[in-house]
């Protein structure tokens, strides 16, 4: 567990006002421990930051399809293979614009989860979703047999 600054506790309290509240109520899987404030807080903490900064990752990388974009079309001298190449550096650009968008967006619901109350539960089963499983991966919101199940369809 990493130790939170006065400053992050703080604005994770602001914008979590019920944690305190809600975390009694966070399942667990049997043999796990229950939810402390600080281990919920510190989930918070690190949703936040990962929204942050998947934020500005978007926006550069926006910023770089656009660019990309723009620029595709003065190739009036180019062979095949640079209309190629160029054609290729755009998909990777707009892939990776497109994981970053779903990342945050998995991100911006755990957070809403977490404001919710409803954090540690499964969304397909209403069961545990498994603590070491959300601090291994926060933004989950399945539980490993339920994320199982939907990879299998």
């Amino acid at each position: 567990m990493t130790k939170l600054s006065t400053a992050t506790r703080a604005a994770v309290r602001q914008q979590f006002p019920h944690l305190a509240r809600d975390v009694k109520s966070f399942p667990v899987r049997d043999g796990e421990e229950p939810w402390t404030l600080k281990e919920a807080e510190e989930q918070a903490a690190t949703l936040l930051e990962e929204r942050d900064r998947l934020e500005r990752e978007l926006a550069e990388a926006d910023q770089e399809l656009s660019e990309l974009l723009r620029n595709s079309g003065d190739g009036a001298g180019d062979d095949q293979a640079d209309s190629g190449s160029s054609a290729l550096e755009r998909e990777q650009e707009l892939t990776l614009v497109n994981n970053t968008r779903d990342l945050l967006e998995q991100t911006k619901h755990a957070l809403d989860r977490l404001a919710a109350g409803t954090y540690a539960t499964c969304e397909a089963t209403g069961l545990p979703i498994g603590k070491a499983r959300l601090q291994a991966y926060p933004r989950a919101n399945l539980s490993v047999e339920a994320k199982q199940r939907e990879e299998r369809r």
